[in-house]
């Protein structure tokens, strides 16, 4: 078959509307792989009983069909329909068995999905859409079935053969030459939860007591060598099972549960049935080779992978449009399980961060979907932020209406009742409306219409009232988006409290905002008072107030609840960003004013503040991304944006400098790494003291970094000092890279991180230098790690380069993403999103971009790029 290109007719989308259930139930699958690198053959048998008239319609793509068999009467080529995607049987009994076979080649599977070989060793990748590489099945979620796998190769080359399940039976082959093991899932799922791997591995063990005793082995399969850097992902593992226990009741149910790393992944990781397979960089890791964010990010997916199993395996999602019925509820647990882990808090900031930079830069541009799309033309590109993480904000707000309490009734209810099954959103819902009695119809607007609202707030004082009372008025607002003119009100939960200059005046209130605008009043309080509004970010919603920067500095000194001191921080920070932002542009110089001295002077308290640990404080040290501020203006000049951003931190690097520079010393560390979130905190203090003092451009600060970059016994330590002496330029950067470079160059994740350092710096030579890097010896454009460590990172942290007004790194990175696309259109589609925000640059910028995507366009590239290519450009 031919590779999947565009087509030249007018691409049909899929709509949810269409939905219609599957003919036939696949009672069982048998599958029998023989493997080889280039031809692999793949025997089938699928038991099949008639569910609704019409044909059995079986998907299939980039394989070779080499017989069909119905009740064991091999079919003539004219019993069967068989296209490029489709094998299609009519006229089928009401029961029958199927037998398949096909043959395709893993070692020039660049695509990454269905079956591929990666660092010599056989792997699987089947979301969404990845079975149908490997076998003719109806390659959809609502289709589920028992499984039983039989693998066989050679034992030299492949001596471990893994699927999903519990093993049943292995054995030798040709004289011990050859093995075979044969795995049996007993839980029916859909194809898309189906893997293998076969392979040399090293090997790390353990195993969890579950909480009825039962006695499971874990195991993570590795490169050789590498076992001793999964052992924090195996902790992780533990606790994740033992707290999926204790909060959702949630026990594992296989016999054994296996993680396996792979270098050549599209994703992060994959839930695979008892058998999850991770891209390396989110499994291993040990103090010399990965940041504290690295330890952070496993403990996470390792967590939200394992979550899976019920949220997602047992109960999965009835078609791909219901994708966040799994990925949202999961990825809230995921969250609530770091947060439990380390701090709450500073854990909410984190992902509130995450939000903002990537979901409401989503919402507000030409890829903005709802929770729920209503339509798709690849579902590749829908595993966005909108799915996951506004998808994980919807249930955050279901528990925060509910209370914790009937949230965990409801779950419950969710649990019980649609184990086994293909479940939808409004399935989901109903589930908690049974728990609790509660009415949740106007809840599911969030999931069907796209866009961030907008919450405004005014604030009526007692002089303008008849009665001394305060008017507080919430009011809700949606912006067109996405062919949704007409859209209404939705369900806010606001949680808010009146805050005076020693403190809070009022207790927490919660507010549910159903209408378009509410009001509630508060008594004179006989003082000046600042609402503290959306307490723990209580609403994916973007805020409007009239609040002064007084407000915010109240907030930043006397708010009891530390994500809305973090947050008003930030809102602060956005508004003296933008405001010399829109002065650069003007030609002007940036000053000096009564805000930027209190904001520098408030975050000096916190610094002070013993209240507040080392991780919270390097946060609120952290001015917001540019993306915030480009997103929050009607139109920027990125750079102009990024400028602004550098003097904002070197505005607060001159007003705490010795502070900084005190606390930069306090915080060194000798003692053994640990990577606990007091430890990791200590080390972001340290380092963003480090980067704040190399703002100023200080001579001094070179030498500290120096000195860090040769003494420091972790990675996080080493690689902040690096990314320093790149801010701070000079030809010591060069010396620094390669030195780098040198020492690490046998390490895959670390060299990674060297070209995403090598992608964000500003180099001297211009785009020459990031051109010259994709012809460097380590580079691998087949590798999605490696290419978005480079291309990935200079399209979304370089702005001065990547946003050059000659268009220069604009036609880089399209001829970037049209080489990606000729092998891997799914990572291609995901880099092109970079350019979605294009609307909110200034005219000649857009200009440029507007011109990039019609070239990409006019390349006819792949369908996933297509459609990535034709919404964004919106014409």
């Amino acid at each position: 078959m031919k590779t999947d290109t565009a087509p030249k007719q007018k691409q049909t989308p899929t709509r949810l509307a269409d939905y219609t259930p599957p003919n036939f139930n696949i009672e069982a699958v048998s599958l029998d792989f023989d493997l080889n690198p280039k031809e692999t053959t793949i025997r089938s048998q699928l038991t099949v009983t008639r569910l609704a008239p019409g044909p059995l319609v079986l998907d299939g793509e980039d394989i070779t069909l080499k017989s069909v068999s119905l009740d064991g009467k091999t079919l003539k080529r004219s019993d069967y329909s068989l296209t490029q995607t489709q094998l299609i049987l009519k006229d089928l009994p009401e029961r029958s068995l199927i037998e398949i076979e096909t043959v395709c080649n893993p070692s020039e599977n660049s695509t990454l999905m269905g079956l591929y070989v990666s660092g010599g060793r056989f792997c699987t990748q089947c979301e969404a859409e990845g079975f149908r590489r490997i076998t003719y099945y109806p390659d959809r979620p609502d289709v589920l079935s028992v499984f039983r796998v039989r693998l066989q190769a050679d034992l030299k080359d492949y001596p471990y053969l893994l699927a999903n399940g519990n093993m049943v039976e292995s054995g030798a082959l040709d004289g011990g030459q050859r093995h075979y093991a044969i795995w049996e899932d007993p839980f029916p799922k859909p194809a898309y939860l189906f893997a293998l791997v076969a392979g040399e591995f090293d090997i790390l063990e353990d195993s969890f007591t579950t909480m009825t005793g039962r006695d499971i082995p874990l195991t993570i399969y590795v490169d050789p060598g590498d076992a001793s850097r999964a052992e924090y992902a195996m902790d992780s593992l533990k606790r994740s099972m033992k707290w999926d226990e204790e909060v959702f009741g949630r026990e594992y149910d296989l016999d054994r549960f296996m993680i396996v790393a792979v270098r050549d992944f599209n994703f992060g990781a994959m839930e695979n049935k008892g058998l999850n397979i991770f891209n390396s960089s989110l499994l291993l890791a040990d103090a010399a080779t990965a940041t504290d964010m690295n330890f952070e990010r496993i403990e996470s997916v390792v967590a939200h992978e394992y979550f899976h199993n019920w949220t997602g395996n047992r109960i999965t999602c009835r078609d791909w449009f219901q994708l966040c019925l799994k990925e949202g509820f999961t990825v809230f647990r995921d969250q609530e399980f770091s947060a439990d882990q380390r701090d709450r808090a500073v854990q909410r900031i984190k992902d509130v961060k995450a939000l903002r930079m990537r979901q409401f830069a989503e919402d507000a541009g030409p890829l903005s979907h709802p929770v729920r799309p209503s339509e798709y033309m690849k579902i590749d590109n829908f595993y966005t932020a909108t799915i996951y993480e506004k998808g994980a904000e919807l249930i955050r707000m279901l528990k925060t209406m509910l209370g914790e309490d009937d949230f965990r009734k409801g779950s419950d209810v969710y649990f019980e009742r649609l184990d086994g099954t293909a479940a939808t959103v409004e399935q989901f819902l109903e589930s908690f409306e049974i728990a609790t009695g509660r009415d949740l119809s106007q809840f599911m607007r969030w999931y069907e219409q796209a866009g961030t609202p907008e919450l405004s707030v005014e604030v009526e004082s007692p002089v303008n009232m008849p009665v001394s009372l305060t008017k507080i008025t919430f009011t809700q607002k949606f912006s067109p988006a996405s062919g949704q003119a007409d859209k209404q009100p939705v369900i806010i939960p606001i949680r808010w409290q009146a805050i005076g200059d020693t403190g809070p005046i009022t207790e927490p209130q919660l507010t549910l905002l159903k209408s378009k605008e509410n009001a509630v009043s508060l008594p004179d309080m006989g003082e000046d008072f600042s609402l503290s509004i959306l307490q723990d970010f209580s609403a994916p919603v973007i805020l409007k107030t009239r609040q002064t920067s007084k407000d915010h500095l109240r907030l930043m000194g006397q708010d009891p609840n530390a994500f809305k001191r973090w947050e008003a921080g930030q809102t602060l920070a956005r508004e003296l960003i933008g405001t010399q932002a829109k002065a650069i542009e003007s030609g002007q110089m940036p000053k000096v004013n009564k805000a930027l001295r209190g904001y520098c002077q408030a975050l000096g308290k916190t610094l002070d503040d013993v209240n507040f640990n080392s991780s919270f404080k390097a946060l609120a040290l952290t001015p917001p991304a540019a993306t915030e501020i480009i997103q929050a203006s009607e139109t920027s000049d990125p750079i102009a944006v990024s400028l602004a951003g550098e003097w904002l931190s070197r505005a607060i690097g001159d007003t705490l400098h010795e502070d900084l520079l005190n606390l930069y010393h306090a915080l060194s560390d000798e003692g053994t790494f640990s990577p606990d979130a007091h430890s990791a905190g200590r080390r972001a203090l340290r380092n963003r003291c480090l980067s704040l003092l190399a703002s100023r451009q200080d001579p001094v600060v070179a030498g500290l970094a120096i000195e860090q970059l040769g003494t420091a016994t972790n990675m996080t330590d080493e690689l902040a000092a690096l990314m320093t002496l790149t801010k701070l330029g000079g030809k010591r950067v060069e010396t620094s890279m390669t030195e780098f470079f040198e020492k690490w160059k046998n390490n895959p994740l670390v060299i990674d991180k060297w070209f995403s350092v090598q992608g964000m710096r500003k180099h001297d030579s211009g785009i020459e230098a990031i051109e010259a890097l994709v012809n460097h010896s380590a580079y691998d454009p087949r590798n999605p790690n490696r290419v978005r460590s480079l291309i990935g990172s200079f399209a979304m942290a370089n702005p001065h380069m990547f946003h050059a007004v000659d268009g220069s790194g604009y036609a880089f990175f399209t001829q970037q993403v049209l080489d990606m696309d000729s092998r891997n259109p799914q990572v291609a589609a995901r880099l092109l999103g970079a350019y979605e925000v294009w609307r909110k640059l200034d005219a000649k910028r857009q200009g440029l971009i507007k011109a990039q995507l019609r070239h990409v366009i006019g390349a006819a590239p792949s369908k996933n790029v297509m459609e990535i290519a034709n919404k964004t450009l919106g014409e």
